[in-house]
């Protein structure tokens, strides 16, 4: 706690929320693997291929400092990605293993996996001897040393009867490829699948995992799904077992599900392209964003400390922090590779113009409550440079005459 503590006494909590959080939470963490006093520690960092920020920082940064102490030890795990083999073998001292020449421990692995859900499901489910050891056996032959298959398959039967178990079970495809085009097929209704569609192009796009309140800006709903918690779960529960709810946001169960459907059902998630999803995306954060307001939170004190303000309850910005933080990047997106390359829509530039004029320090003050305000001076160099290239000669806050 003494690292911690002398740099949070110096500059506050502002220290870990801003654009130099990164280069402060470094320093602190190398003083505390050089203290003497640290015990033996390991250190794990799982997954590291599905880092989507800062990716290359974060891997410096292990190989850096994993020689820092011979008391500290990491363990890291990825997919074998060139790019993350070349950056960690700049690590000193490391050992390399590769999974896949170690089929026997895997299986081992996920062999006890399999034994602890099938008694716990024989448990819940009743299941008599013949019905568990059938059970297990199926998972056992087609695992193909992929935990998440097996939990997606025990999932399928948790509510299942045991009488029902064995059938329902073999008509689950061994593959994780073919579980989700089975996860996608069974989407039947057609208004659910066009629903369900929808949210999974959208939670396919953007930046990072978003909260229900802020899926619904993007997603169209069937009335009375918006604001009532219990709906939307149930609509999240529809999209297959893609999509995982924790504390009211929404991400994938796993990056191989996002890759998924990116690839493989690329064409019916998006039949025009992922950058119409941009543009909807960008262009519903315009118009939610219209809500914005001088004093958002109504704290009636100018100067107050963004670090000290606890967001009330309601929280009106709890549907527009996304939009604020982002609208510009999949304005981006959509422009560079769609064919308005050349030149935004006329009446998106005059979207853009009013927003600007009508609701700029509005949107600074909204940055600043997300914590987010340096993300915001960055979008302002992006926006400025897209619109240096795309639509006008002159800079942008020049034009607008901010």
């Amino acid at each position: 706690m003494v690292h911690i503590q002398k740099e949070h006494d110096h500059a506050g909590k502002a220290l870990f929320e801003n654009a130099n959080a990164w280069v402060a939470l470094s320093k602190i963490f190398t003083s505390i693997l050089r203290d003497p006093s640290l015990n033996s520690t390991f250190l794990i960092v799982d997954a590291l291929d599905e880092c989507v920020t800062d990716l290359p920082k974060l891997l410096d940064f292990v190989a850096q400092k994993s020689c820092v102490s011979s008391r500290v030890k990491w363990v890291v795990s990825s997919r074998n990605w060139p790019v993350i083999e070349k950056e960690l073998d700049l690590a000193m001292q490391k050992v390399r293993l590769c999974l896949e020449l170690h089929e026997d421990s895997v299986s081992a692995a996920v062999g006890a996996y399999i034994r602890f859900k099938v008694d716990w499901l024989a448990k819940r489910n009743r299941y008599d001897d013949k019905t568990r050891d059938a059970v297990k056996h199926y998972l056992s032959l087609n695992a193909e040393g992929t935990f998440l298959w097996v939990a997606l398959g025990c999932q399928e039967l948790t509510y299942i009867s045991g009488w029902k178990a064995q059938k329902k079970l073999t008509a689950f495809p061994p593959g994780l490829d073919a579980v989700y085009r089975r996860m996608m097929d069974q989407i039947h209704d057609p208004e659910d699948a066009i629903l369900c569609e929808r949210i999974l192009a959208v939670v396919s796009t953007v930046y990072r995992p978003v909260t229900l309140d802020e899926l619904v800006s993007f997603v169209d709903l069937p009335n009375g799904v918006s604001g009532n918690y219990e709906a939307l779960c149930e609509v999240i529960g529809l999209c297959g077992s893609f999509l995982t709810l924790r504390e009211r946001t929404v991400s994938f169960v796993h990056q191989s599900a996002k890759d998924f459907l990116s690839q493989e059902a690329s064409s019916k998630l998006f039949p025009c392209g992922m950058e119409d999803i941009h543009y909807s995306i960008f262009s519903k954060s315009l118009q939610i964003m219209s809500t914005l307001r001088r004093d958002m939170y109504s704290l009636h004190e100018l100067g107050y400390p963004a670090e000290l303000v606890e967001p009330p309850d309601p929280d009106p910005l709890a549907t527009l922090c996304y939009s604020c933080i982002y609208w510009i990047d999949h304005l981006g997106d959509w422009s560079l590779a769609s064919a308005a390359t050349s030149l935004v829509d006329l009446q998106d530039s005059r979207a853009i113009h009013e927003f600007l004029r009508e609701k700029f320090l509005y949107w600074l003050e909204a940055l600043s409550l997300c914590k987010s305000l340096p993300d915001g001076v960055v979008s302002i160099a992006k926006l400025n440079a897209l619109v240096d290239v795309m639509l006008y000669p002159g800079p942008l806050f020049l034009y607008y005459g901010c």
